[in-house]
């Protein structure tokens, strides 16, 4: 399933949305332009590393990704959640909840997950798995338009993030994941633990008030 929008407009501008997604490009565009293997020596300083562990790359690692498909697939779902979530938590929330679901999914993936390659971990997708998870709290009874099947179609949010989160669940039964024979490209411990933040973040971060249909309308007079 991919997702490619959801049906319930954003009331106030998605500045913090935005910006992140627009730094996660320019990131990209900058490693990709950078000549011979300057590349990945900016992914292996700036990476997170289990075994040359830095407090700086947690945060750092969030804004670097290994392919096009990489960062397009985390910043359509920034896009397509972050700025319903971001309306009701209010720009500053916003972005220390983005911080701290991107951090703690960083380190439960450093503290958990097999480590058979000394590969660093890059990716916005344990921040992003944070705003999935408070979406589904916030707007549960949300479409998301998601491609299936050659077809597009709508799925409640109350089934697309579930079973989202169950394919993270399956993914650590991997055999691989459980012997640390051979270390996947996919930081499932990571998805898992942000998601979970998200999910407990959103009593802490929300904003009730801006939890009503009318709140727009009562700020703006």
């Amino acid at each position: 399933m991919i997702p490619l929008r959801d049906v319930i407009p954003s009331r106030t501008r998605p500045w913090v949305t935005i910006t992140l997604i627009a730094i996660n490009v320019a990131v990209f565009i900058y490693e990709i332009a950078l000549p011979g293997e300057a590349a990945q020596t900016l992914v292996n300083e700036f990476g997170l590393k289990w075994y040359a562990f830095s407090v700086p790359d947690v945060v750092t690692s969030m804004f670097l990704h290994s392919g096009v498909l990489h960062l397009a697939s985390n910043m359509i779902c920034l896009w397509i959640f972050g700025d319903n979530v971001e309306d009701q938590m209010g720009h500053d929330r916003f972005i220390l909840f983005y911080l701290l679901a991107g951090s703690t999914a960083a380190l439960a993936q450093l503290a958990l997950g097999p480590h058979a390659e000394r590969l660093p971990m890059i990716g916005a997708s344990g921040a992003i798995a944070g705003v999935m998870g408070a979406y589904l709290f916030m707007f549960p009874r949300s479409e998301v338009h998601t491609y299936l099947f050659y077809d597009v179609v709508e799925v409640p949010a109350a089934v697309f993030l579930p079973l989202w989160f169950l394919a993270q669940l399956l993914g650590i039964f991997d055999r691989y994941q459980l012997t640390g024979e051979y270390q996947p490209h996919v930081a499932y411990f990571a998805h898992i633990a942000g998601f979970l933040l998200g999910v407990a973040g959103v009593w802490m971060f929300r904003r009730p008030e801006r939890a009503a249909v009318e709140w727009w309308d009562t700020a703006a007079r």
